[in-house]
């Protein structure tokens, strides 16, 4: 059975750092895509960022570039993004997501394993 459990988040100020986490079972990494999405109240699911687990290609929305780095640990079965220069439109509920094939889409549809979701709040 496909899981991923997330982990990390909270409350940092504007300028600051977090990292969350998605540890995935039921699948290893080099078959799926895994990709971040983040919803705000009020706004549709916006992709973040996509990694191509086989290929270890990572891509970024323009709103996150240079500041976000999403990773893979193959051992550990887990992504994980690092967030940094946090900004208060940061703000959203955070998802990690997976699907085979492996081709990267920013398009939520094309995922069928969601995390169960980390609030990230950036607030001073």
């Amino acid at each position: 059975q496909v899981q991923l459990v997330q982990s990390g988040g909270g409350l940092v100020q504007p300028g600051g750092s977090l990292r969350l986490s998605c540890a995935a079972s039921g699948f290893t990494l080099d078959r799926f895509k895994i990709a971040w999405f983040r919803q705000a109240p009020g706004k549709e699911r916006e992709g973040v960022s996509c990694i191509n687990t086989n290929e270890g290609s990572t891509y970024y929305a323009d709103s996150v570039k240079g500041r976000f780095t999403s990773s893979q640990d193959n051992a550990k079965n887990a992504v994980y993004l690092q967030m940094n220069s946090l900004k208060p439109e940061d703000t959203a509920v955070y998802y990690c997501a997976t699907a085979p094939p492996i081709a990267c889409s920013s398009d939520a549809a094309a995922y069928d394993y969601w995390g169960q979701g980390t609030q990230v709040t950036v607030s001073s």
